[in-house]
């Protein structure tokens, strides 16, 4: 693997490292991004978490990468409603707007960084 695909991985595993950490560090902060229509919101912000630690180790070996990618790219699929309560949020609370319209097209390039590591 080139070095830059290297440092590319070791980044990704540590971003979905810390993502994951971070639903159990900062629960409040997903809760309330949580779309309202989401049964059992805590129950479902310890499984996302606990899925996004899982497919940050599942990265580091050659054997899963290509499976935890793919599971990368369901989650963040599946967490895009939770990215469209933040923006409706912000625009409500007229705070952090460009930051989540930014934010929603970020989801692409995340779902493309992923993808490379099929």
């Amino acid at each position: 693997m080139p070095e830059i695909n290297s440092i590319s991985l070791i980044i990704m595993i540590l971003f979905y490292f810390g993502a994951g950490i971070s639903h159990f560090r900062n629960p409040i902060f997903f809760l309330k991004i949580t779309p309202n229509w989401v049964l059992f919101p805590k129950t479902v912000n310890i499984i996302v978490g606990i899925v996004e630690i899982v497919l940050a180790i599942g990265l580091i070996f050659e054997k899963f990468r290509s499976i935890s990618a793919i599971g990368i790219i369901i989650l963040l699929i599946l967490v895009f409603p939770a990215n469209v309560r933040h923006l409706e949020l912000s625009v409500k609370k007229r705070k952090n707007i460009i930051a989540t319209v930014v934010r929603l097209p970020i989801q692409g390039l995340l779902i493309y960084w992923a993808y490379l590591f099929i």
